[in-house]
């Protein structure tokens, strides 16, 4: 399974953004897809987390802003952020995995896409 996420960019504080992540390849095994986000100097955090039937769970810090949807039939997540704040500049990272009970450590990681909010 290859992942390739974009989206990214610079926008202001109080923006919205919306990120694209397609899968190829072996993309009937995947179950659940994800976006996890780095920023400079931090640990990976957890972003938000969508299954095959539509099932979402969010980190604490996004809940309220960020919105998580999958089309299976074009096998994209996306990504729609809102109410950016500085906080969250980051580099983005989309994620897969054919396991039903994962959320953090998936199998099949895409390159990041930065995206930065200005103040």
């Amino acid at each position: 399974v290859q992942l390739q996420a974009c989206g990214g960019g610079f926008v202001q504080a109080g923006g919205s953004l919306r990120l694209s992540c397609a899968a190829s390849g072996r993309t009937f095994s995947i179950y659940v897809m994800g976006w996890f986000r780095q920023a400079p100097g931090k640990e990976r955090e957890f972003v938000a987390r969508i299954d095959r039937n539509g099932g979402t769970i969010y980190g604490e810090s996004v809940k309220g802003r960020f919105t998580v949807s999958r089309d299976n039939a074009r096998n994209t997540m996306y990504l729609q952020m809102n109410r950016l704040k500085a906080e969250d500049t980051a580099v983005y990272y989309c994620a897969a995995d054919p396991s039903s009970a994962v959320i953090a450590d998936m199998q099949y990681w895409g390159a990041g896409t930065l995206v930065t909010v200005s103040s």
